[in-house]
C-alpha cells in the first residue's frame, strides 16, 4: 500500500494501528522491567534480612534431608568441625580484583560428621598464567567457623570443564564426588570469622545493594509508549494544516460569489491568457507574419 496516495481515513487508520502495536510492545517491556525490578527488591530484603542476623546451627538452616529454603540465603551458620585440607579445591574464573580469579573452596566436616564446603574467599592467577598464586592455608584442629549459606550453582550451560583440582562452579553435586555422601549438597557457606588467627585468601565483597535501573527502564518504555502517540498525533495534525492551507489558497484565487461580472470576466480571461513566457515565445512568429503580409502588398 502505497500510504502517499491513499485516502486520508485510511493513512490515519495505520498510523493509529502502528502506535497501538508500538504502545503493545512498550507496555510489554515495561513490564518486564518491572518484575526485575520486583524480583531485585526482593532480594536486597533477603540480604537486608539475614545478612547481619545472628548464627543459627547448621539443623536450623539446612534440614535433615538436606534440603535448604531459599528464605535461609545469606542466613549466618555456627560451625565447628575441622578442615579437610587434602579435598580443597578452587573455582576458577570468578571476576574479582579486575581478573580471572581463583575462589577457594575448602572442605569443613562438623561434629555430626556432615561436610559442607566453605568458600574461603579468592585469590589471584599466578605470575605464569597458570593456576592460582600461592593459597593460604586453613586453621588446623578444631575450630569453629561462621559461613553465610548460599545455594548450590548450576554447571555451566556451554558445558565447560576443568583441569584437575578445579570446578567450573560451585556445583556441589559435582564437588560431592570427591568430597564424599556425607557432603551437603543444597547450599555452601562463604566464610565469615574463624576463632583461629590464621592468613585467608582475600575474602570475598558483600552482596551489592544497587536497586539496578529496572524500574528508570520500565518508566522509560512508558513514556517511550506516550511519546508514539503524541508523534502520531503531530504527524495527522501537520497533515490537516497542509490540506486547510492548500484549500485557503484555491480560494482566494479563485473571484468572490458577488464581484461585478466585468471583474469575472476578466479573471476568466487571466486565467486563459497565455503566459507571459508564452506571448514571448510565439511574438517572433507573428512578426514574420506582418511583415510576409507587407511584401504582398507592395506593387512591383
Amino acid at each position: 500500500m502505497n500510504l502517499k496516495t491513499a485516502t486520508p481515513a485510511v493513512r490515519w487508520s495505520v498510523y493509529g494501528l502502528v502506535g497501538v502495536l508500538f504502545a503493545v510492545v512498550c507496555v510489554f517491556l515495561a513490564d518486564w522491567q518491572f518484575s526485575r525490578n520486583d524480583e531485585r527488591s526482593a532480594q536486597l530484603a533477603l540480604v537486608e534480612r539475614n545478612y547481619d542476623a545472628a548464627p543459627v546451627a547448621l539443623d536450623v538452616a539446612v534440614s535433615a534431608d538436606g534440603s535448604f529454603d531459599p528464605e535461609r540465603e545469606w542466613q549466618p551458620v555456627a560451625l565447628t568441625g575441622t578442615y579437610l585440607t587434602e579435598d580443597e579445591l578452587v573455582v576458577r574464573n570468578r571476576p574479582h580484583g579486575g581478573t580471572s580469579a581463583f575462589e577457594v573452596l575448602t572442605p569443613f566436616r562438623t561434629d555430626d560428621g556432615r561436610i559442607v564446603i566453605v568458600d574461603r574467599g579468592w585469590v589471584p592467577p599466578a605470575e605464569s598464567g597458570e593456576g592460582t598464586a600461592d593459597i593460604p592455608a586453613p586453621p588446623e584442629g578444631e575450630i569453629t567457623v561462621v559461613v553465610r549459606l548460599r545455594p548450590s550453582e548450576p554447571l555451566p550451560p556451554s558445558g565447560r570443564s576443568a583441569p584437575a583440582g578445579q570446578v567450573p562452579t560451585i556445583h556441589l553435586p559435582l564437588i560431592a564426588g570427591s568430597t564424599g555422601s556425607a557432603t551437603v549438597t543444597s547450599a555452601y557457606g562463604i566464610l565469615a570469622a574463624e576463632d583461629a588467627v590464621s592468613e585467608t585468601p582475600v575474602p570475598l565483597t558483600p552482596p551489592s545493594e544497587d536497586p539496578g535501573p529496572h524500574l528508570s527502564y520500565a518508566v522509560q518504555w512508558i513514556l517511550f509508549a506516550i511519546m508514539g502517540f503524541v508523534f502520531i498525533g503531530y504527524i495527522i495534525r501537520t497533515e490537516l494544516r497542509h490540506r486547510a492551507e492548500d484549500a485557503q489558497g484555491t480560494q482566494d484565487d479563485a473571484p468572490h460569489p458577488d464581484a461585478p461580472a466585468e471583474t469575472v470576466a476578466r479573471a476568466s480571461r487571466d486565467e486563459a491568457r497565455p503566459s507571459r513566457r508564452g506571448r514571448a515565445a510565439r511574438r517572433p512568429d507573428q512578426d514574420m507574419a506582418d511583415e510576409d503580409e507587407l511584401l504582398d502588398r507592395v506593387d512591383y
